[in-house]
């Protein structure tokens, strides 16, 4: 148990980690993970790797990837994405996007932008290697994590991991930006206060980096992951050491009508100029094709209302993309039929051929 209350899940341990499982989804939404698999010198060399690429001029990194792809692969400039709850401040980052596993080839035609190919930056073959490793690792962490909390529901295990199979599962790369001296003291944040729209989100650990570009420990206190139970408390959500933190996703908490808590959290600032954070995050998603709506164990005339109607998950994650302003307001018109025009061509010729006359 952290000094925030916030149980601990030892993946290594079926019966303790379903008993943390039960206690933190439902109230914090989060719970800290250990016997996870990761390898923190893979992770280290990760963020070797992305800091160089950081530090490429912007002009080459926007040639990865791009708008057009709704920024699900490769990078992602500075001020882009907001939050939908939030005061309207862009998060304060750069990030890199990647599948770390194959996604579901017949979805690449439905859900394009989803299931984009990866994009990777020239001359870099470790950068590329240790990304899939790391998202790999991270990935199987959050597969058995899905077991165990399937059991600690009383479900068939494999409830939740066979509904991720050949889903758009992305692990994002993040560089949280220095503030200036006239930024420290003012109400920018890292990371808005959000929730995610996936299943489960893995976060295995961030590091800072000193005004002169090297790794070095947090300047101060005032920057970290802060998060908000369900009860309406704020608390930090920094895991103990060889601990990672996982997280409930919207999807998640549909599934299980609410009972397991998506979690609403926000990334502050340090309140010491200068210093930037590299950090990731392996997103867990269901398969496009998926339903979203609680599992019959979870209905009732409550939960029914609550989350109601049933939706697709690729549909659900356009919406979302478009309310956080990665996808354009455009691509909502995809959710209908879009055909109409057909119809209006086919009056079009009858109103002509109508007031042409009989040819004499």
């Amino acid at each position: 148990m952290s000094p925030a209350g916030i149980p601990t899940a030892d993946l290594d341990d079926e019966a303790s980690a379903g008993e943390a499982i039960r206690a933190g989804f439902s109230e914090y939404g989060l719970v800290h993970v250990r016997n996870h698999g990761v390898d923190a010198a893979e992770l280290s060399r990760l963020y070797d790797a992305y800091s160089e690429i950081c530090a490429r001029p912007e002009s080459e990194k926007q040639k990865l990837g791009g708008a057009e792809i709704w920024y699900q692969r490769g990078w992602t400039p500075p001020n882009t994405e907001q939050a939908v709850v939030a005061t309207g401040q862009p998060d304060f980052k750069e990030c890199y996007f990647a599948a770390p596993l194959p996604t579901d080839p017949d979805q690449k035609l439905q859900y394009p932008q989803i299931h984009a190919d990866n994009v990777w930056p020239e001359g870099a073959p470790a950068f590329r290697e240790a990304y899939l490793a790391v998202g790999r690792q991270l990935h199987e962490a959050g597969v058995r994590l899905l077991r165990a909390a399937a059991r600690a529901l009383g479900l068939e295990p494999g409830v939740f991991e066979r509904g991720t199979e050949g889903g758009p599962h992305v692990l994002r790369l993040l560089r949280y930006l220095p503030l200036t001296s006239e930024q420290v003291g003012t109400p920018i944040v890292w990371g808005e206060e959000h929730t995610d729209f996936n299943l489960v989100t893995l976060l295995p650990g961030g590091r800072f980096h000193d005004p002169d570009g090297k790794p070095s420990q947090p300047p101060d206190s005032s920057s970290g992951l802060y998060l908000r139970t369900r009860g309406n408390e704020k608390v930090r959500g920094v895991a103990p050491p060889g601990c990672i933190v996982a997280q409930v996703g919207q999807a998640l908490e549909i599934l299980t009508g609410g009972t397991f808590l998506a979690t609403p959290h926000v990334i502050t600032a340090p309140s010491t100029p200068g210093y930037s954070r590299l950090s990731c995050a392996h997103f867990v998603h269901l398969h496009s094709h998926q339903m979203l709506f609680p599992l019959p164990e979870f209905r009732s005339d409550e939960t029914i209302l609550a989350y109601s109607p049933p939706v697709l998950a690729g549909t659900y994650g356009i919406k979302t993309l478009v309310d956080i302003h990665l996808a354009p307001q455009s691509a909502l018109d995809r959710l209908g039929y879009r055909h109409y025009d057909r119809l209006a061509t086919l009056r079009s010729h009858e109103r002509a051929n109508s007031s042409s006359g009989p040819i004499s």
